[in-house]
């Protein structure tokens, strides 16, 4: 039995504060030429339980375009696109079991 994640919905705020918060963050995760697989699905969830905002590279040799991955992928992983800027998506979804230093309060 899979566990529903409900997707956060963010104001134009919110998505401003995360846009800059991931302005200087490094990519975490690429989709390649196999798409959305269980593997990147597994990497990009256990990366956004550990720092809640992932920037994930689209690779040209992705089957898929660019806003179709990203949106594949962020409801795979139960996470929000803030952003999609060129062939990098920002994807974010809140862990509140992150001690309080490293949550992103919004």
């Amino acid at each position: 039995m899979t566990k529903k994640i409900k997707i956060p919905q963010l104001s134009p705020r919110q998505i401003r504060k995360l846009r800059g918060l991931g302005h200087h963050r490094p990519v975490l995760s690429m989709i390649g030429k196999e798409g959305i697989t269980p593997n990147l699905v597994a990497a990009v969830g256990d990366n956004l339980v550990a720092h809640e905002l992932v920037k994930v590279r689209i690779q040209d040799t992705c089957p898929l375009e660019r806003q179709e991955a990203a949106a594949q992928l962020a409801t795979a992983v139960g996470a929000a696109v803030v952003q999609i800027l060129g062939k990098t998506a920002l994807l974010y979804r809140p862990n509140p079991d992150l001690d309080d230093a490293r949550r992103i309060v919004l």
